[in-house]
């Protein structure tokens, strides 16, 4: 049940009365907004005021015009028309009451499944699996994990492919750093610490200190040339350089493993390298000259811009769709060729109707240019999505950057949030005992589960609270707050409603099988109604534009609006008996939405804290 959705088909007549256009009626509906002001009631209809410079009326004309050609409907009160033509809308106390009853002895919470649904690949994480993970790439890994649970959970089937970076400059830059300065007791001892060591030693070597290890600039310089004839020799098959690809890549595969269960990422359907591409790229490139995609300039494989050219300023770059480099002149193929290769892999086996790609924003050309080639290719039937992201950024406003060695392993952060959450798990126990709170005694392994779940969920929920195209500065202080929009505040919420339950001893199992009526005696308890139907309604919102932080926003309302509910609304006190099976209903659905949202996120909930 999504009362937007149920109100928008129920003006759809409406406004076919008076347009006939499909898409106008669509834009038209898209104006059906929640109301600003609960005074204003639940929704708002907007449409008076575009549908008055359409047909050259007066806007409060057209909304009198729109009420009479609206269909009965008793889930409404009757609707008000305030100002220049808006539309106020209020459900019955009675409709929202019966409803939620409904909702309750549902297990998805009032969730229908989506109709049609879509297959999707979902392309994130994506590590250099030469090095050990860091924090920059902690936004591209549970923002897609986030949004792969969403989608599943709406009834799509999601494929789920880390495309590890396990073949590409990187590597030629570990195996010359390898040859020349590595320690063999440190490799020994930490096999990735050391080769995370040699890949930030050499890049200091270079004389252009770059961000892309792809950058052509810098020919004369002899220490990059020396990591691009490494990597040319392991695309060709170098037995050495083979060798010691193979010697890497097991630790450093199980060292993301590791960091991945303990974040919680599902597991991934496909982790398929670039070095499983790499077989397909000869007969690409080959492919791509035969049709005349692609030509050969000055020792390269290059695909021109469909006008022909070749741009050499940035102004040309941004005329057309833009051209690419397919293999380089001295042989190695390019991260667009492998990315090529994916796509016809991922079109011809899993046959989706869309591939995403939950990459940084600033990889945003390499996405228009490899989007562009992949339609000259002929994969226009497929839809191509960059799910682009902002930067996390230090306490000095400025981006991580692992290449200078100044970004902190993903590993210790997690440590370090654990550390802090337990901490104020403690604080926060000290302070309620000393408030005169009973409170449980609780074993040092729930206390360890608590603090796991605060301090990973700490860090989880301030990404995924961003608009995920901004940057945000990373702060354990702001993570770990106990009030605000912060997953302390969401899980104690949760933790609050259960305990309720264990202090009336009231098993809630009787309220999911056999939901008693619900009763709206007070506005707290009409306000906390209304936000719990707004679920379906939540997540249809972050999927159609893929932005997690619309479910984090519903969170913080919802949180809100459960505690202006606790404060007016008593529960085991209420009278009579009805009353309070009510209330307890309202709760249990309350930390049901907020576990179910939570775990969207990927954020664990705890029954105590």
């Amino acid at each position: 049940m999504n009362l937007l959705e149920r109100i928008r088909e129920w003006v759809r007549p409406a406004l076919a009365a008076l347009v006939s256009e499909t898409a106008v009626i669509e834009e038209l509906l898209g104006t059906i907004r929640t109301a600003g002001r609960p005074e204003h009631g639940d929704y708002q209809i907007n449409a008076a005021l575009p549908l008055a410079k359409r047909l050259g009326r007066p806007p409060r004309q057209i909304a009198e015009e729109l009420l009479r050609h609206l269909p009965p409907a008793e889930a409404w009160e009757t609707p008000e028309i305030a100002g220049p033509g808006f539309i106020n809308l209020r459900y019955r106390n009675s409709f929202l009451a019966e409803t939620l009853t409904a909702v309750a002895a549902d297990e998805r919470l009032g969730v229908a499944p989506v109709r049609p649904p879509r297959r999707y690949v979902i392309d994130y994480s994506s590590p250099n699996v030469a090095k050990p993970l860091h924090v920059g790439h902690l936004r591209s890994t549970i923002l897609g994990d986030a949004l792969t649970r969403l989608l599943r959970f709406l009834g799509h089937t999601v494929i789920t492919d880390n495309h590890l970076g396990d073949w590409g400059t990187q590597f030629g830059i570990l195996i010359y750093g390898y040859k020349h300065f590595v320690d063999p007791q440190a490799y020994a001892a930490d096999p990735v610490r050391e080769l995370a060591r040699l890949y930030v030693h050499v890049r200091s070597l270079f004389r252009k200190k770059g961000d892309d290890d792809e950058d052509e600039d810098g020919g004369d310089d002899p220490i990059r040339q020396a990591c691009r004839l490494e990597t040319a020799r392991l695309h060709a098959g170098d037995p050495e350089n083979l060798a010691l690809w193979r010697q890497f890549l097991p630790h450093c595969l199980e060292m993301i493993e590791r960091i991945y269960r303990r974040l919680g990422i599902l597991p991934f359907d496909y982790q398929l390298g670039e070095s499983f591409y790499h077989p397909f790229l000869p007969a690409i490139v080959e492919e791509m000259l035969a049709r005349g995609l692609a030509e050969e300039s000055e020792g390269a494989v290059v695909i021109p811009n469909p006008a022909g050219r070749i741009p050499r300023t940035p102004e040309e770059w941004q005329r057309d769709d833009p051209p690419g480099i397919l293999r380089k002149r001295d042989g190695a193929f390019t991260y667009l060729a492998t990315d090529l290769a994916t796509i016809r892999y991922r079109v011809e086996h899993f046959q989706p109707d869309a591939i995403l790609y939950v990459v940084d924003a600033r990889q945003a050309l390499h996405f228009r240019t490899l989007f562009a080639q992949a339609r000259r290719w002929g994969y226009n039937q497929v839809e191509l999505h960059h799910i682009s992201f902002g930067t996390i950024l230090g306490e000095d406003r400025r981006p991580f950057a692992s290449r200078t060695g100044g970004a902190p392993e993903l590993e210790e952060l997690i440590e370090q949030a654990v550390r802090l959450g337990r901490h104020k798990y403690e604080q926060s126990r000290q302070e309620r005992l000393a408030q005169g709170h009973k409170l449980p005694d609780l074993s040092d392994a729930e206390i360890a589960a608590i603090a796991e779940a605060v301090g990973i969920g700490a860090i989880k929920y301030a990404d995924l609270s961003q608009n995920r195209t901004s940057d945000y500065v990373f702060s354990y202080d702001k993570m770990l707050a106990t009030d605000g929009n912060t997953a302390t505040y969401m899980q104690y919420a949760y933790a609050r409603c259960r305990s309720i339950f264990r202090e009336g001893n009231v098993a809630e199992e009787r309220f999911r099988t056999q939901p008693p009526p619900i009763q709206i005696t007070h506005p707290s308890e009409r306000a906390l109604a209304l936000q719990l139907l707004r679920f379906p309604e939540a997540l249809q919102a972050a999927a159609s534009e893929y932005l997690p932080h619309y479910l984090t926003n519903y969170l913080w309302e919802l949180a809100k609006t459960f505690s202006g509910f606790f404060e007016h609304c008593p529960v085991l006190k209420a009278e009579p008996a009805s009353l309070r099976d009510s209330r307890l209903l309202l709760v249990d659905l309350t930390a049901r939405i907020l576990r179910q949202t939570l775990e969207l996120l990927g954020i664990r909930t705890v029954e105590r804290m």
